[in-house]
């Protein structure tokens, strides 16, 4: 059923130029949890120095992206779901669960939106 409602979310409206509000987020804080929790492992990542991951999709322009990770609409709620957990939404995708709450996985989010350049 995941894999069906997925292609709906997404359909074809390229959504980059939405807004993305994040509401009590801290995107400083995301890049503190993203190289304590280490994403550079999987993902280059800019912000962070060393690692530069390759298995991972390169986080380099992440804010402009109409997708996450090219199936999910990359919008704030289902980003943060995506971080906490990417598997329930698709169980396809080779990203493992993370070891991170709600409250981090905004501060992740607000920090990969500020990612706007390729």
């Amino acid at each position: 059923m995941v894999g069906l409602i997925l292609p709906a979310l997404s359909a074809c409206v390229d959504k980059a130029d939405l807004p993305r509000p994040m509401v009590q987020a801290d995107s400083a804080a995301g890049l503190a949890v993203i190289k304590e929790v280490g994403c550079a492992a999987c993902h280059a990542i800019p912000g962070v120095a060393w690692p530069h991951g390759r298995s991972g999709g390169n986080l380099a322009g992440f804010g402009a992206r109409p997708l996450i990770a090219g199936r999910a609409p990359n919008q704030p709620d289902v980003l943060i779901r995506w971080l906490i957990d990417a598997p329930s939404l698709d169980p396809g995708t080779a990203m493992p669960p993370m070891p991170l709450t709600q409250d981090q996985a905004r501060d992740v989010a607000a920090y990969l939106y500020t990612l706007n350049d390729h």
